[in-house]
């Protein structure tokens, strides 16, 4: 029998735009979203810019039924170790009938154009179901929708680490300083997902202490489990 549907995997990084990714790619009756792949660091199993922990990762991708694909890369990472593990990821999923890739990317031309020659000649197609909307429009309609999430990390450089904790929502978009990006898109925020449609079940984050790294400041954050003890 001929599959109509295309079986596709997800960038996932825990944030917003992936996250609504998710939810159009699901609405689409062509498509079957597979899985959830994300990178985190070798050293501490947090995804490399957002600095989301892999037990939130775990959790929203068990609050959507979908596996992890999680691939883990040294910080830095050279481009012939990034290269060999996309190069790994690749072949497992055309092994696994994986038709395409979907990532959550908005207007950056230089980060598509990245993305389609990853993929070039892998037999994987490139898919960007959010690409060139209007961000603030999108930013609204997320919150609308139902989309949930925490500000985690912030560019320094752009926003002041009193973001970091806020909702994402419509206060804070009116907060947001002139020239920013309502969605983040060119790196002034970072967020973690905590609803979502789809969710089975929302996460519940204990929040902690903030640290600056390379220009940024992060939220340490830790997940509440059922229980309510964090991980």
């Amino acid at each position: 029998m001929t599959r109509t549907r295309a079986r596709t995997l997800l960038a996932w990084s825990g944030g917003k735009d992936s996250a609504w990714a998710s939810v159009v790619l699901t609405r689409d009756p062509s498509v079957e979203l597979v899985g959830l792949l994300t990178t985190t660091r070798e050293d501490d199993e947090r995804v490399v810019m957002h600095r989301t922990p892999r037990a939130a990762l775990l959790a929203q991708a068990d609050a959507l039924g979908l596996p992890l694909w999680e691939t883990q890369l040294p910080d830095p990472c050279p481009n012939p170790i990034y290269a060999a593990k996309m190069g790994a990821v690749v072949e497992r999923a055309r092994a696994e009938g994986v038709d395409a890739i979907a990532f959550g990317d908005l207007f950056l031309a230089d980060i598509r154009a990245y993305r389609e020659d990853m993929l070039r000649g892998t037999g994987l197609r490139p898919a960007f179901p959010l690409w060139g909307e209007d961000t603030g429009a999108l930013a609204r309609t997320m919150i609308a929708g139902g989309l949930r999430a925490t500000l985690v990390a912030v560019d320094l450089a752009r926003l002041s680490a009193g973001f970091l904790g806020r909702a994402f929502d419509l206060d804070l978009l009116a907060d947001l300083p002139e020239g920013a990006d309502p969605c983040g898109e060119n790196g002034e925020f970072h967020t973690l997902v905590t609803d979502l449609p789809g969710f089975a079940r929302p996460l519940t984050l204990r929040t902690g202490a903030v640290y600056e790294r390379h220009g940024h400041a992060f939220l340490d954050l830790a997940l509440v489990d059922r229980s309510g003890a964090a991980n």
